[in-house]
């Protein structure tokens, strides 16, 4: 994938608006029962004995939004994509919903006592200013909490299909440039830009996720279908190209199988932070 930090950011907003427009019910199908597994270390990092309204940001089909009411909370899930909050009002009727950008809140100042992104911030094309309106939307004193995922050398999902393009594909086709995808898989990149925005007492995690899938095949399916940035990749390719990536990406998720489910391990980075009290 092509990364530049100085990218115009417009084209790329278009591009992941465009693809979750498309991919909204093949990410629940395939992604909500990994991105669900740090839904309690995500609120964990958060939640205090004062914390009582949540912003759920890219909340997507509301998942962790869901949660956080049944832990007693009131919160507003706040998406871009219309198919995503669709989804979302369907199954959550307790939640509040909120179409909206990350990078310009429909909030007024200080408005949440928590902050939540559920690996929402790799698909933000000015995540500063994102993290910056999330700073600006929390009262002091409350917290952010973040989740990307680990880097391919662990989270082997990702390194099964990029080594894949790699071998049998064209990784450079043209695409609208985002910000580095695995930016903030950095713990030391992570704590500079949040102490930049004026957070304080960064905390950062590993959690351990594994990825049951049905077939080695459905690994495929789920990026081609589920995701933006490697999807949109995928089907810029050849038609042979993607048949050779298919087949390397089939027999590398097959040595992951086990009693006929394939199990494969998809850490996440968990970041918290504070805003100050003054």
């Amino acid at each position: 994938m092509r990364n530049n930090p100085h990218a115009d950011p417009d084209p790329f907003w278009v591009f992941e608006h465009t693809a979750w427009e498309r991919s909204a019910r093949p990410y629940h199908n395939f992604w909500t029962r990994l991105t669900s597994q740090a839904i309690d270390p995500l609120l964990s990092g958060v939640l205090g004995s004062n914390t009582t309204r949540i912003l759920d940001i890219a909340t997507g089909a509301g998942n962790v939004a869901q949660t956080a009411v049944r832990k007693g909370m009131r919160v507003v899930g706040v998406d871009f994509s219309t198919a995503m909050l669709a989804q979302g009002r369907k199954r959550y009727r307790d939640v509040d919903f909120c179409e909206g950008d990350a990078e310009a809140l429909p909030f007024a100042d200080n408005s949440f006592d928590a902050v939540v992104i559920n690996f929402g911030l790799l698909h933000f094309g000015r995540p500063e200013q994102a993290l910056g309106e999330a700073y600006r939307v929390l009262h002091p004193g409350g917290r952010i909490g973040f989740t990307v995922w680990a880097t391919p050398e662990t989270a082997i999902g990702f390194q099964i299909m990029l080594q894949a393009i790699e071998a049998h594909g064209d990784p450079n086709v043209p695409l609208p440039e985002g910000p580095p995808f695995f930016r903030f898989s950095n713990p030391a990149e992570s704590k500079r830009t949040l102490r930049e925005i004026g957070f304080t007492n960064p905390v950062i995690t590993k959690v351990q996720q594994t990825w049951r899938l049905s077939s080695a095949d459905d690994l495929f399916v789920a990026f081609y279908e589920g995701t933006a940035r490697t999807g949109g990749l995928l089907r810029a390719q050849s038609r042979e190209a993607l048949d050779s990536i298919r087949a390397s990406v089939i027999e590398a998720a097959s040595a992951y199988e086990k009693d006929g489910v394939v199990e494969i391990p998809m850490p996440a980075i968990l970041t918290s932070a504070q805003k100050p009290w003054c």
